[in-house]
């Protein structure tokens, strides 16, 4: 296939519209079910990428959840706990300890399970029966892998009426050096990030701390491979091999510090257990139920816990989460890491990310408050590598 025409591009008013390769060779996809549109395409080539320097920096099976151009998380194959499986709705699933690449996907789907409404999916490896199954019960636009084991592929095309979009990737497809795009007729022309994320990248610790295990280079790698694929500004917070707080597109980056910090915060009290025992109602969905938990914890729109409230969700009136146990329940975290895809210009950035428990810490350097930023780390006892490459993503 050398083209494929789409039904409009980012709007309906957009025709005409299509993929294509710019020099006329075939296209490095197969489409086995459903018609994805053009942001469909956005999602699943940026997710691709993020997913596939994932699985090359760490050896583990890599998946990643998609927005609107940006990861709202982004894990690899670590097993997870008890609390955490019920956090992310997947205490149900038989045999995921035994797929790591489910692992990863119960991980990136469970992350922010509000913002994954809709999502695209992106995964490292050949989809596995296991992965297929926790996919089709969750809202989802469509999917990109290498490949699918056979009794996965008829469970995905079972979804949505039998119009899920299914995208096969050529994964040995190597793209062109140098990359175009237009903008108001205008042509631009760069070459392609083709920057590796690895251990090395986190040698210049500028701190007094200099300690970093193996579980901090890790989680920093994620960080770091999930803002290369992230609308700027953006920051990520990350621990245990999975992004838990995503902050993309923000004009400041105390901004997107606070939003990624937010929704940091907000997986950590998902497995409090005043949230896991929530007496919802059995008949109240998984996206109802996510929006509750949202509510519940973040107290914004509406107070699902009073009276004329509760009880169109719970089958009996649950007691506050206050904000006091909150902050009891947060200062017991430790050890998240947090990346940036520029540097921190001032030391507000880290005064934040000290109270979602982070202790390591990967930008690019280069501030004229450097010495600031550095201070306030050892201020905390915390590490800081010094990467000297920034990772705007536009």
């Amino acid at each position: 296939m050398k083209e494929f025409e789409l039904k409009y591009g980012c709007n309906p008013n957009q025709k005409p519209a299509k993929i294509f390769m710019h020099d006329g060779s075939e296209l490095p996809i197969q489409i086995l079910c459903g018609r994805p549109g053009f942001i469909n395409f956005l999602d699943a080539f940026n997710s691709w990428q993020l997913v596939k320097e994932l699985k090359e920096a760490l050896g583990l099976p890599a998946v990643t959840s998609f927005k609107h151009v940006s990861p709202t998380s982004a894990a690899v194959g670590i097993p997870l706990s008890d609390k955490l499986k019920k956090a992310c709705f997947v205490d149900d699933i038989e045999g995921l300890d035994e797929s790591p690449l489910a692992c990863a996907y119960a991980r990136a789907r469970g992350t922010d399970r509000m913002c994954s409404f809709g999502d695209w999916v992106a995964l490292s490896d050949v989809c596995d029966v296991t992965t297929a199954k926790m996919i089709k019960r969750e809202v989802s636009d469509g999917i990109i892998a290498p490949g699918y084991e056979p009794e996965a592929l008829e469970i995905l095309k079972s979804k949505r009426g039998g119009n899920y979009n299914i995208v096969q990737i050529d994964p040995n497809y190597i793209p062109d050096a140098v990359e175009h795009k237009q903008v108001y007729g205008i042509t631009f022309e760069q070459g392609r990030n083709n920057f590796e994320i690895n251990e090395a990248l986190l040698s210049n610790l500028v701190t007094e701390n200099k300690t970093l295990p193996d579980s901090a280079k890790r989680d920093l790698i994620v960080a770091l491979i999930t803002l290369k694929y992230t609308q700027s500004n953006s920051v990520c917070y990350a621990v245990d091999g999975q992004a838990i707080g995503v902050g993309a597109g923000q004009q400041s980056r105390i901004h997107c510090t606070r939003l990624a910090g937010t929704k940091a915060d907000t997986w950590q009290l998902r497995q409090h257990d005043k949230v896991l025992n929530l007496p919802f109602k059995p008949t109240l969905g998984r996206p109802d139920r996510d929006n509750v938990i949202d509510g519940y914890i973040n107290q914004n729109e509406e107070d699902v816990c009073a009276d004329g409230n509760w009880q169109k969700y719970f089958t009996e009136q649950p007691a506050p989460f206050t904000k006091e146990e909150q902050a009891a329940y947060l200062a017991t975290i430790d050890g998240v890491a947090l990346g940036s895809d520029a540097f921190f210009p001032f030391d507000d950035n880290i005064e934040r990310a000290k109270r979602s428990g982070v202790k390591y810490i990967a930008e690019p350097g280069g501030s004229i408050r450097d010495d600031v930023v550095i201070d306030c780390c050892n201020k905390y006892g915390m590490a800081m590598a010094f990467t000297g490459m920034r990772l705007f993503h536009h």
